[in-house]
């Protein structure tokens, strides 16, 4: 029996030191010769507990899991990828997580920069001038440290920076040499208590007294909500503002923003409201301007929804990721008061002041109450028209989305259920029909728009999920998936607790509704849209898949009738066996 150090021996023992007193519970990685040192460190003096690897086999499902875990659990995991190629493999997982402001760390590494130390050939194309080049414009920072003191602070400033909201991915490059070099002593960790990141941003009070008069004194406000569920102290302070003004509340749907339930949740009348609106209150809006206008498909022309004379609040931290090369950041939008604060902070403080205002105001209180019951009523309306629309989809073959989502609602509703990816369908089926109460509940989808991220994201959610035992729910495009099909078998080796729900329309369908509007346009063969854009000759039987990689799985099912067993079975084993399972539903196109 080999025995564990105890104390650090080389470069990388350091590392792994940092990381654990950091509490980085994984280390997701596919294996790579310039991070041999880190990797042995984490196994060997480590004894691959805190952090644990998790072995994937492309670094793209590396770096979305660990996208996906830094999301649901509010803090940096650590992913580590190989050198130059390495590093361009996982390239667009760290965009989509830079474009989602998640928290990752991203350790990358590098041939040794003293030439006398490269092996010919393979030391001389893993290496270069700097690596962190590759991802520089889409991380909120990178850096390739030359000693190991320089190692660890850019350790600990990598952390701090990637939990500093906005939050984001940054990426430390280890030289290898550095990783394998044999200690003379270990230099003490610091006090990490010290490195904590800064408190967060509170906004100015007299903005916020401006927000607060705009607000009370409206006859017709709207709250945009987006990033909110990042932090549950938001949701709950919207929870009272909202209360307090009756405010309509629209939830974009990149994360939970606002419980589904609630009276003035009117998620779903955003033209209606916004055409008459006179006052808009935006809470971490990602993009304003998309949230204020539609598009014509044909044009791409943007016409405003709102009228012009409506007043616009915005509060947030987004002018803080607002970087160069990707134009992430959308058009630039005019507002009448523009607040840079944490809406965990902000929002209670503006709550005070709107009480402040009203105490001045009492005559508001009939107005409030009287749109208060309006909203209510238009909340219950379009709860119930959604239901009937469900039941105008219900015998649909292959499975209508409606369908998808209200028999899985029934199996799921009373778990401790949470969406990692995506909801169900273009119109956002789950949000319809089920009981959104919660912030964890709801994790959006990637916003970088690339496909692959699926399987990852929610991998690395569901493990952040893990100890508290809830039943993790991946509903997953086919086109997405079959970039990334190897993380089945990281969710099988793992044992992670997942259950797969494929949205399998056999098609990349997105771009038919594209093709079929340019060849409108043109005056040209619409049946032709599909050529390029379908998967079905031959159809992919995912349930197959899913067995090959050593998963339980159900399907293919197209028959409505059998959805509910299958999914009853599934939920049931990925709750007694702790493991993944999948379903593989072929379903209508939206």
């Amino acid at each position: 029996m080999v025995a564990i150090p105890t104390k650090a021996e080389y470069g990388s023992d350091v590392v792994v030191d940092l990381l654990r007193a950091l509490e980085i519970e994984y280390v997701s990685m596919n294996p790579g010769a310039t991070f041999r040192g880190l990797h042995d460190s984490i196994v060997n003096y480590g004894g691959n507990r805190r952090p644990e690897l998790i072995l994937c086999c492309h670094e793209e499902i590396a770096v979305s899991l660990a996208h996906g875990y830094g999301k649901a659990a509010g803090k940096p995991m650590a992913a580590a990828v190989h050198d130059i190629v390495g590093l361009l493999h996982a390239s667009m997982a760290v965009y989509n997580a830079w474009v989602d402001r998640a928290p990752l760390l991203l350790l990358g590494a590098t041939g040794p920069m003293a030439v006398e130390k490269r092996r010919p050939w393979i030391d001389w194309i893993h290496t270069a001038l700097v690596q962190g080049n590759v991802v520089r414009d889409y991380v909120k920072w990178d850096d390739q440290p030359t000693s190991l003191l320089g190692i660890v602070e850019a350790v600990l400033r990598g952390w701090q920076l990637a939990c500093m909201e906005p939050r984001g991915p940054v990426y430390i490059c280890l030289d290898a040499a550095l990783q394998e070099e044999r200690l003379n002593g270990a230099p003490p960790l610091p006090d990490l208590r010290r490195f904590d990141p800064p408190s967060p941003v509170q906004a100015d009070p007299v903005a916020l007294r401006r927000a607060a008069e705009l607000l009370v004194l409206a006859e017709r406000p709207v709250v945009i909500a987006d990033y909110l569920g990042r932090n549950p102290k938001s949701v709950e302070a919207l929870v009272q503002l909202a209360e307090l003004l009756a405010l309509p509340v629209l939830d974009n749907g990149n994360l939970f923003s606002f419980p589904n339930t609630h009276p003035l949740d009117l998620t779903g009348a955003e033209e209606e409201l916004l055409a008459e609106a006179d006052v808009i209150l935006s809470l971490d809006v990602f993009d304003l301007f998309q949230s204020l206008t539609t598009v014509d498909r044909i044009t791409r022309q943007a016409k405003y929804l709102i009228p012009e004379t409506a007043k616009i609040i915005d509060l947030s931290l987004r002018h803080f990721a607002i970087r160069s090369w990707a134009q992430d950041y959308g058009r630039l939008q005019g507002v009448d008061v523009n607040i840079a604060a944490s809406t965990a902070l902000a929002i209670p403080a503006l709550v005070e002041q709107c009480r402040a205002v009203l105490a001045r105001h009492p005559e508001r209180q009939e107005a409030i109450q009287r749109r208060y019951r309006k909203l209510k009523d238009r909340h219950d309306a379009l709860r119930k028209m959604w239901q009937q629309e469900a039941q105008g989809q219900w015998n649909l073959r292959p499975v209508s989305m409606a369908r998808l989502a209200a028999e899985l609602w029934e199996v799921v509703k009373d778990e401790d259920w949470v969406l990692v990816n995506r909801d169900i369908g273009r119109a956002n089926w789950a949000r319809r029909l089920w009981r959104w109460d919660v912030p964890y509940r709801y994790l959006g989808s990637s916003m970088g728009g690339g496909l692959g991220v699926g399987i990852g994201h929610s991998m690395g959610a569901a493990l952040a999920h893990k100890p508290f035992e809830r039943l993790c729910i991946d509903i997953q495009p086919d086109g997405d998936l079959l970039y990334t099909a190897s993380g089945l078998w990281t969710a099988a080796h793992h044992r992670i607790p997942l259950l797969v729900v494929m949205l399998n329309n056999r098609s990349y369908y997105n771009d038919e509704v594209h093709q079929e509007v340019v060849a409108r346009m043109r005056g040209r063969s619409v049946e032709n849209k599909i050529i390029g854009i379908r998967i079905d000759d031959p159809p992919v039987d995912f349930a197959q898949l899913a067995r090959a990689f050593g998963l339980q799985a159900w399907g293919p099912i197209d028959d409505p009738e059998k959805l509910r067993p299958a999914l009853e079975q599934a939920v049931r084993y990925v709750k007694e066996q702790r493991r993944c399972a999948l379903v593989d539903v072929v379903t209508q196109p939206m």
